[in-house]
């Protein structure tokens, strides 16, 4: 099975490390494994273990990078389906219940007329 990795142009794809490579490898060697324990759920899989799972992308992405050890990150039985993942910075409102939800200002004018601004 290919490399997700194989798919982004070159330059991009030499900037990938190779212990992330190894680690697609090994998780792709192992998947069925998981296809019945825990499919549809987000894993973290470095040095042939899973090091974070969950339900939230980004909640298995950041622990599976605290381990420091270039984690292949998938959704089991998802993996080749195209999934994006964004970093930006604004402020939050950690009081939301489940995970912060971004804090926007907004405007809004007589003729119903909504602007959102940054």
């Amino acid at each position: 099975m290919r490399s997700l990795a194989d798919a982004l142009p070159p330059e991009i794809a030499q900037q990938i490390d190779p212990e992330w490579r190894r680690n697609e490898a090994a998780y792709r060697a192992v998947r069925d494994q998981f296809l019945g324990q825990c499919q549809g759920e987000w894993i973290g899989f470095a040095d042939d273990a899973v090091v974070a799972s969950g339900h939230s992308p980004v909640a298995v992405f950041h622990a599976a990078e605290t381990t420091g050890r270039s984690p292949f990150v998938t959704c089991v039985g998802r993996e080749d389906e195209p999934v994006r993942m964004r970093r930006a910075g604004f402020s939050h409102d950690d009081t939301c219940s489940g995970e912060p939800l971004p804090v926007l200002a907004r405007e809004f004018r007589p003729t119903g007329e909504i602007i959102v601004n940054p």
